[in-house]
């Protein structure tokens, strides 16, 4: 139903419009841009342009009141879908159906304004999240059940994850925690990160982050792999404590001061040796309360 009167159809289709959601898909390096100039009918040349215009449309969209969001555009998954769906590649409605796709099956993140220098960086960390949590899940979801006991091997380890992760987090105590778990998966690196509060009241903690960290945590768990936990606690007046544990045998085992040290001063990639940050204490990582429940060993 409509209020016509006076108001006059230009101004309806303006009112609606801003009822219509907007995807905008990027192409957010030089690399996938340089992919989508194989179509003819992709109409850019040069990848500072294509982002100067795409900031423009942004900033339109949002003076028309509606709600934006963008989403990462790759080429290899767009020809991919294209294949799949027996769409034409080099065809302006293909891709736009590719990000409407995206936009109901992908990373994306809300145009508030923020310019594009950035919504690049928070749309590429959304997108590793994203990539993170579904790749965590598979795993979790496809180990089957255990022969022993006949329990979901991937519920079994998430719920023992999600206990490590509270008597961790319990142990911690006062300050403002930040967490890092790493886990290696295939040929690549599983990184989930966590933020939380602790005080004399129960610990906070965001509650989708804290899924995606318990889910990484958990497919350590079911892959056996040789993951770690760092944990860096602030707090008002003191320096900053570093902590660390190896993801061993379906549990975290504290590291040795010198072993948290190392991890800390050692670059990852070289190997070379480097210097210790300024105010940070090093220290072992601190045993967790034996859990009542503990039967991982014995049945996964």
């Amino acid at each position: 139903m409509t209020r016509t009167g006076t108001t006059t159809p230009a101004k309806l289709r303006r009112a609606l419009r801003r009822e219509v959601p907007s995807t905008v898909g990027l192409l957010a390096d030089e690399h996938d841009f340089t992919a989508m100039r194989r179509y003819r009918t992709f109409a850019f040349d040069d990848h500072t342009t294509y982002l100067r215009q795409v900031e423009a449309l942004l900033r339109t969209l949002a003076t028309q009141g509606g709600h934006t969001t963008v989403t990462l555009f790759d080429p290899e998954e767009y020809a991919a879908y294209c294949a799949e769906t027996a769409l034409d590649p080099d065809h302006p409605a293909s891709r736009s159906r590719f990000t409407a796709h995206l936009a109901a099956t992908g990373a994306r993140v809300t145009y508030t304004g923020q310019p594009l220098s950035a919504l690049l960086p928070e749309l590429v960390d959304t997108a590793v999240r994203h990539a993170t949590w579904e790749y965590a899940t598979t795993v979790l979801a496809t180990t089957g059940d255990c022969a022993t006991c006949g329990k979901d091997i991937g519920r079994a380890a998430f719920e023992r994850a999600a206990r490590l992760l509270s008597r961790l987090l319990e142990a911690a105590g006062p300050g403002t925690h930040h967490l890092v778990c790493s886990v290696p998966a295939a040929d690549d690196q599983l990184l989930a990160v966590l933020h939380a509060e602790g005080t004399t009241s129960p610990t906070d903690v965001e509650e989708t982050e804290a899924a995606e960290f318990t889910a990484v945590l958990a497919a350590g768990i079911v892959l056996g792999a040789p993951g770690g936990l760092v944990l860096r606690t602030t707090t008002p007046g003191a320096r900053d404590r570093l902590h660390g544990w190896r993801l061993t045998g379906g549990t975290l085992t504290p590291l040795t001061e010198a072993e948290v040290f190392a991890a800390y001063c050692t670059d990852a990639r070289t190997g070379e040796p480097l210097s210790p940050e300024p105010g940070v204490d090093h220290r072992a990582g601190f045993p967790l309360t034996p859990d009542p429940d503990d039967d991982w060993t014995t049945h996964h």
